[in-house]
């Protein structure tokens, strides 16, 4: 028989020992990693709701005008909304142990697009159609080149940003198109009805497929599957996942969502370029990161990912309305980004450097 595939990181590990009178009354390894790696990320999603208070308790008192409905939805919600929708995907790429660096230039791609085959007349549901599929080939590519052919996601996804971002400007050349029916660029700036005012389409995709997102990492065996995969591929496999599609499922999805995000960013703008949006890699994975997901794989949650998302998008806020300049917004990514990597790899790097210092004295004596 078949072993199951709905396996957690703890399930997937080499099996403990037979219980015997010197380990009877010890916890298995497998249930000890699993509570620490769950104590972590109490304390994680703690230490973010914490700073999410704080974030927003600074804002209110740096500017009248930060927890007002205008800011909310002009300066989060319609800003951040496809930023949003690209770190679900990405979350779990990470949490599966890989990384795709190309899901901003197949937003790109997808605006170009958008406006090429707007320019000829296409009809724009067909457009859209034609788009989705788009990014999904594109992130069935990536998934191929890392799966099938066995090659690292940074540099598969490295070239293929370059790729893509190429074949967008092939595409639109230097063309900005902006004759899209105003029935779907409103789309991109009105409030969804019923939010009073406060949640763009964009926003309310993003609550929406979030849920999805939560129930299937969550709730089902195939996100179980993608924690086993990031915790140990190996055992994964010997458990009888099928790691190659799952990642390749996994880079699909994310191009699906890259272009959707595309198709909702050129509404937003009412304008097709063919670089729109490809500065909104860093930010995703800065984003992904804070919320807790180990750049390693195999430890996360999609609520550390929103609280991130929230602490993010309220820095971001915060800056804009005290007139930070623009340009300097990206030393809070940067920031971010770094923080995210160091403070869970603390005590790893301070193990690390204890060896190394340990080593050094042993050899200088000697």
């Amino acid at each position: 028989m078949r072993p199951e595939t709905a396996l957690g990181p703890s399930e997937v590990e080499a099996p403990a020992p037979p219980p015997g009178p010197a380990t009877a009354s010890l916890p298995s390894r497998e249930t000890t990693s699993a509570r620490d790696r769950a104590r972590g990320l109490v304390r994680w999603e703690s230490a973010l709701v914490i700073l999410l208070v704080a974030t927003v308790l600074i804002g209110a008192l740096t500017s009248r005008q930060f927890l007002t409905s205008t800011n909310i939805f002009s300066n989060v919600c319609l800003l951040y909304g496809e930023l949003a929708i690209m770190t679900l995907p990405m979350t779990l790429v990470i949490l599966a142990g890989e990384i795709d660096l190309s899901i901003a230039s197949i937003l790109a791609l997808s605006s170009s697009l958008v406006g090429y085959l707007w320019e000829n007349h296409w009809p724009m549901p067909l457009i859209m159609v034609c788009v989705l599929g788009v990014g999904l080939v594109c992130g069935a590519f990536n998934g191929i080149l890392v799966t099938r052919f066995g090659l690292p996601s940074l540099a598969v996804t490295i070239g293929t940003k370059t790729l893509y971002a190429g074949i967008a400007e092939i595409v639109l050349g230097p063309a900005i198109i902006t004759n899209f029916p105003s029935g779907y660029t409103t789309i991109g700036v009105n409030p969804f009805p019923g939010t009073h005012q406060l949640l763009s389409y964009s926003a309310v995709f993003f609550i929406v497929l979030a849920v999805i997102f939560g129930i299937v990492l969550h709730a089902t065996s195939f996100g179980r599957s993608v924690v086993a995969i990031g915790w140990n591929k190996e055992a994964a496999q010997f458990a009888g996942i099928r790691v190659k599609r799952v990642k390749t499922l996994l880079y699909m999805v994310s191009g699906l969502m890259g272009s959707l995000a595309g198709i909702l960013y050129t509404f937003r703008l009412s304008t097709a370029e063919s670089d729109n949006g490809v500065d909104l890699v860093l930010p995703v994975i800065a984003v992904v990161l804070l919320g807790g997901v180990s750049i390693f794989g195999g430890k996360g949650t999609l609520v550390g990912v929103i609280l991130g998302l929230l602490v993010y998008c309220g820095l971001q806020s915060a800056l804009l309305l005290t007139n930070f300049n623009a340009n300097a917004l990206e030393i809070v990514t940067g920031g971010l980004l770094l923080l995210s990597v160091l403070i869970p790899n603390a005590g790893e790097l301070t193990a690390r450097a204890r060896r190394f210092m340990n080593r050094y004295r042993v050899s200088g004596t000697s």
